[in-house]
Order: structure tokens, then C-alpha cells, then sequence
């Protein structure tokens, strides 16, 4: 790597921490922020989708909204409630749900790793979408949400943060939804020196979820190197915020899939075509895949295990070999007639941490089918970033989610 650098966080003030923090501003739609920070005065939601606090017939790509995005930022700010870093420190976030922990790094990427392919992608963006967290980064002047970064395990990083958690007291505590959300200062030069060297040595970085705030934080940087042709690359604007994790400590939670119709089959010619690629086998109960190249069926009440033939698997490839690929290419597309699930209204998309009852009950209401997924492997993805191709969409499902507003990073 070039360089993943310390820096002079925004954060929340003692015991602010638990009344400031959010969930990321694209897990949810604004009625259901609106909701959300119903007695929360200080949420970060009132940052990262300011419409909340303005008519809802307003537009939430109106200029409004990033104005409101501004001052609500500008009041946080200067208020008691936060405070600024006096000397570039990494930070340590720990998150533990369901008895599992995740422990990673606050720094900061240089944008040159990202446009190197340093920093490696599987997933596209939609135009839209980075435009939003162009213009929300640049009112802002700063990044207000993490980007949630993997590599391969590195044994000596991993030591020194093991020993910094454990001789030193946190600067938050505290549980939301079942996740508790712990953070550590690295403040002692030695152990930031250690830290930015075992950087420079791991090869690369993957991005496991946020792809657009990853993306628009570099056009953010671009667009202010064009403005500063005399740039260094040291400019504060160089770098984006980021978590970054060892990838043994992540989970994938599967990504389900619903379908609205059976494409104008009848149940007995869709199980018909269906076997000419699975064995197919009713189950007793519902069906949660134990193994790659097998997925759950439900539907009209039954539950089914689909088992993928040796025959039709590309093991090759790395994209191909993928359970969502396999499902896509043997099923959804031919069959059920869904050539592009980005844009056909007739799929649907349900993250495994809803639950097997989930697609039960959309499938009793408004859904015909559903398919229950074995989880990509982080393997998957970083041997997929590396091959330089693009998963299908909606391949992961990471969990717990980053939230905002405990570390932010000023561009200037």
C-alpha cells in the first residue's frame, strides 16, 4: 500500500457517543429515518440524510437538502457534543453481535492506492448514487461515512491492536440493536509508527461494503486536485475515511432472493425444467443451504432443497463458481425470465439476517417463490477483486453495519 494514515478525527465528546451515532444513510428510505430519529436530536441522521428535517415533498437531490446537510453539521460541530483530535491518532472500532467480534482500524487510504487498484472493487456504482456522496462529501468538506475495508490477515498488526485494546480504556461503550459498539484511541507514537509500517506492507485492500462512498470520496479528491494543480498528495483531501478489518474476523450473512410470478409456468413445468440442473428434494422444514452449490426453495407452502449437478458448475471461474451466478444463470434467467435483477421489478432482495421466515411471509403475501442462498465467502470476494471482475448484485451482506458519526474526517 502507499499509505493508510493516521488522522485528526471528528468524534463524539464523552458520553455523546451512543446519542450521535447512526446506521448508514443507504440502509434505509427517508420515511423510515424520519422514524428513527423521532426523539434524537443529535443522530447523524440529521447529517447524512438531512431531508428528514425538511418538507417531505422536497426532493432529496435538492440543493435544500445538502444545505440542511451542512448546517445540521456545523451545528453538531461546534456544539459540546463533539470534539477534534488534537494529533493524527488511528482508532480502533470494535463490534460484537451475537456473541461474535469484529475488531478494526480507523485510518485513512490515500486515493492514489484506489486508482492503483491497490484498494480492489467488486461491485459497480450507479451514476446517481455517487453523485449524491459527491455532493454531500464536497458541502461537508469532509467523510461523515466510513468505508468498511478487508484484507488478509496480518499477525503482527493483529498483536498490536490485541495489545492496545487490552491496556487501554475505551472512548465509547455502548449497545444498539443488539451490537455493541466499543472505540480506543492509538495515541502513542511508537504503536502509530508499527501500525502505519504494517500497512505499507499488506498488498492490497478490499472493499466488502461501500463501494459508492468509496467511489465519490475519490472523485471528491480528483476534483480537487484539478482545482490545486500544484497538489503534493499529502493534502488532507488524498484520503477517505475507512474501518478497515482482517478478513478472519468478517461474516457474509446469505442474500436471499423472491420472485413475484413463475413467468407463466405452472408449478409442475417450472420443478420440470428445474431438474434438467438440480436434483430437487422436498424438505420437512425450512431449508437454510448447508453447503456451496445447494440453496432452499419455497413455495405454495413447501419448502424444497435444490442441489446444483457437478456438470453445470464452472468451478474456473471465480465469478461463475459463485451460488448467485449459478442461481442466476440456471434459474432466474432462463426460466423465470429475469435477465437483469438490477432493474426487473419482479425480483426482490432479502438479507439473511431477516431470516428464514421472512421469505415465508413475503412469499404468503406478495412474492411466489423464493430461494433461500448459501453465503459468498470472503474468499470469494478478494479472489474475484484480484481477478478484477464484478460480482452479480447482491452477493453479500455484511453485518453488523459501520455506523456514522463516531469518526469523521475533515478534508481540510
Amino acid at each position: 500500500m502507499k499509505k493508510v494514515k493516521a488522522f485528526r478525527a471528528l468524534r463524539p465528546a464523552q458520553g455523546y457517543a451512543d446519542k450521535i451515532a447512526a446506521l448508514p444513510y443507504d440502509v434505509m428510505d427517508s420515511n423510515e429515518a424520519r422514524i428513527m430519529v423521532k426523539d434524537k436530536p443529535f443522530s447523524f441522521l440529521h447529517v447524512d440524510k438531512a431531508e428528514i428535517d425538511l418538507d417531505p415533498a422536497v426532493d432529496i437531490y435538492d440543493d435544500k437538502v445538502y444545505e440542511k446537510a451542512k448546517s445540521n453539521f456545523l451545528a453538531l460541530r461546534s456544539s459540546d457534543k463533539m470534539l477534534k483530535e488534537e494529533k493524527d491518532c488511528y482508532y480502533i472500532y470494535r463490534q460484537t453481535m451475537d456473541g461474535r467480534s469484529q475488531t478494526g482500524i480507523v485510518a485513512c487510504p490515500h486515493v492514489d492506492d484506489y486508482l492503483e487498484d491497490k484498494i480492489k472493487k467488486h461491485e459497480l456504482t450507479r451514476a446517481d448514487k455517487e453523485a449524491d456522496r459527491i455532493r454531500h462529501v464536497d458541502t461537508l468538506d469532509a467523510n461523515t461515512g466510513p468505508i468498511f475495508l478487508t484484507h488478509r490477515p496480518d499477525p503482527q498488526l493483529a498483536e498490536i491492536v490485541s495489545s492496545w485494546v487490552s491496556k487501554s480504556s475505551t472512548i465509547f461503550s455502548f449497545v444498539a440493536d443488539n451490537v455493541k459498539h466499543e472505540g480506543w484511541v492509538v495515541d502513542c507514537a511508537e504503536s502509530i509508527e508499527k501500525i502505519a509500517e504494517c500497512f505499507k506492507r499488506i498488498p492490497a485492500l478490499y472493499i466488502a461494503d461501500g463501494h459508492h462512498r468509496c467511489a465519490s470520496a475519490v472523485r471528491v479528491a480528483q476534483k480537487r486536485r484539478e482545482a490545486k494543480p500544484d497538489y503534493t498528495g499529502e493534502e488532507e483531501f488524498n484520503y477517505f475515511l475507512s474501518v478497515i478489518f482482517p478478513s478472519d474476523q468478517l461474516f457474509i450473512y446469505d442474500y436471499n432472493r423472491l420472485v413475484k410470478d413463475l413467468n407463466g409456468l405452472s408449478e409442475a413445468d417450472f420443478f420440470e425444467k428445474l431438474k434438467k440442473s438440480f436434483d430437487l428434494e422436498k424438505a420437512s422444514s425450512a431449508v437454510k443451504p448447508p453447503k456451496k452449490h445447494s440453496f432452499g426453495l419455497f413455495t405454495n407452502g413447501n419448502w424444497y432443497t435444490m442441489h446444483t449437478k457437478k456438470e453445470c458448475i464452472d468451478e474456473s471461474d471465480p465469478v461463475q463458481r459463485l451460488d448467485v451466478s449459478i442461481l442466476q444463470n440456471l434459474v432466474l434467467s432462463p426460466i423465470l425470465g429475469i435477465d437483469d435483477p438490477r432493474t426487473n421489478k419482479r425480483i426482490d432482495f432479502v438479507g439473511g439476517i431477516r431470516g428464514l421466515t421472512e421469505l415465508e411471509r413475503r412469499v404468503k403475501a406478495d412474492m411466489a417463490i423464493a430461494f433461500s442462498m448459501h453465503p459468498t465467502t470472503l474468499d470469494d470476494l478478494m479472489d474475484i477483486s484480484d481477478a478484477g471482475k464484478i460480482m452479480p448484485p447482491k452477493s453479500t451482506w455484511f453485518e453488523p453495519k459501520l455506523l456514522s458519526g463516531l469518526f469523521i474526517h475533515d478534508l481540510t
